[in-house]
């Protein structure tokens, strides 16, 4: 594994492991409505367009990362339409 490969999985984790916060706080307390449903649209959108280039380009931080990123973010976007605050 070169050091590019090593850079973006790191990028990667920070970036993605930083919604883990957010996502347990929010199944935690059953509430999301100071999150906003328009940001976190928007962001999924963006994670499933950076998921399929990195497919295109088969690069493996990419794929990765956007894939967990995808997992977190869907699940608080899915908190804030089904919790009623």
């Amino acid at each position: 594994m070169d050091y590019h490969t090593i850079i973006g999985l790191a990028a990667g984790f920070c970036t993605t492991i930083a919604f883990l916060p957010q996502a347990l706080k929010t199944w935690k307390t059953k509430s999301a409505k100071d999150l906003s449903l328009s940001m976190y649209s928007v962001f999924c959108t963006g994670i499933v367009l950076w998921l399929t280039y990195g497919i295109m380009i088969q690069d493996i931080p990419i794929i990765l990362t956007n894939v967990i990123s995808m997992i977190l973010a869907s699940s608080i976007l899915y908190f804030k339409l089904s919790f009623k605050d």
